[in-house]
């Protein structure tokens, strides 16, 4: 038989090619749903394209069966984006300390901000009121300094569709009911979520570098474990990173293999495709599909991965 990688078919549609086949197994589905945005707490104060709030009690559930003995000490989010997950662990006491990772320079800047300098970032966020103008006139000023930045990002996040902070983003047009670039512009609710956040900052740390990098080396601790979930496209996958994200592209294939070599308790999310299909099989990693609904009311499988069989 030819094999699949001669036949000329598309990566993509290999993968569901297989599925279909019987030839790889079928992930079963997972047995906790997609939850609701709207039924967990909203933590972080960034919208964020590929957010992962419908996977929290995926996350509950993950940390509270791997933990032995309480809390675990360490959590590590290599590619932090938005970093609703390391804000859940810490807050929920699912995680002792939470360090949140980001090559990207403008979303480090914010969580910089936010992590240890919460009361001037709140301060100009209570004061700001955005028009197009001065979101407009904000986003073409250079920052002086890190809370600079750090509101910068912000408000583009806030004002921009879809919250997509990659060079070519346009703002929001009607935007809610119509507000336009205001329409998700809620000072109340965003110092409030800062100011949870500074509650917990002796909990929280950030570091701006590459997640990968420094995965391998932190993944030597047997008190560490890490929530992946990579902004970055693999080979037949929805190609949604190089539209979202600054930063994507990562070698997938090290990636696994950190978190095999070391033996390190980690849950990863990522699409459906061909790649991550062998790469799950190669390393003996469990995997289930959690079937998503895409902001065009598509439905669509994500991947859960984990070293040991948590969801089925």
């Amino acid at each position: 038989m030819e094999h699949p990688h001669c036949s000329g078919v598309e990566p993509e549609a290999l993968a569901r090619a297989l599925l279909r086949s019987g030839r790889e197994r079928k992930f079963p589905a997972s047995l906790i749903p997609a939850v609701n945005v709207a039924e967990v707490p909203q933590r972080s104060p960034l919208r964020y394209p590929g957010g992962k709030t419908w996977l929290i009690p995926h996350i509950r559930r993950w940390l509270a069966e791997t933990s032995r003995r309480g809390p675990h000490p360490l959590m590590m989010e290599p590619f932090a984006g938005g970093g609703i997950v390391s804000l859940t662990a810490v807050m929920e006491g699912l995680a002792e300390r939470a360090l949140m990772v980001d090559l990207d320079h403008d979303v480090s800047a914010f969580w910089r901000s936010a992590i240890d300098y919460s009361d001037e970032l709140m301060e100009r966020v209570a004061a700001f009121e955005p028009t197009r103008e001065r979101v407009q006139r904000l986003a073409e000023t250079a920052p002086t300094n890190v809370v600079e930045h750090g509101f910068r990002t912000l408000v583009l996040n806030r004002t921009r569709r879809g919250g997509i902070l990659a060079p070519g983003a346009s703002l929001a047009n009607s935007g809610e009911n119509g507000k336009g670039v205001a329409s998700r512009w809620y000072p109340e609710t965003l110092c409030s979520r800062l100011e949870a956040i500074a509650a917990y900052s002796e909990q929280l740390a950030f570091l701006e570098g590459d997640g990968l990098e420094l995965a391998e080396i932190i993944a030597v601790r047997d008190d560490t474990c890490f929530f992946i979930d990579p902004p970055y496209t693999a080979a037949g996958g929805k190609k949604a990173g190089k539209r979202l994200y600054v930063h994507n592209e990562i070698n997938h294939v090290r990636l696994f293999e950190a978190m095999a070599d070391r033996r390190a308790n980690f849950l990863m999310t990522y699409d459906l495709s061909a790649e991550i299909v062998q790469l799950i099989r190669r390393f003996h990693f469990h995997a289930v599909t959690v079937t998503m609904k895409t902001t065009h009311h598509e439905r669509t499988p994500e991947l859960v991965i984990t070293r040991e069989s948590l969801f089925t």
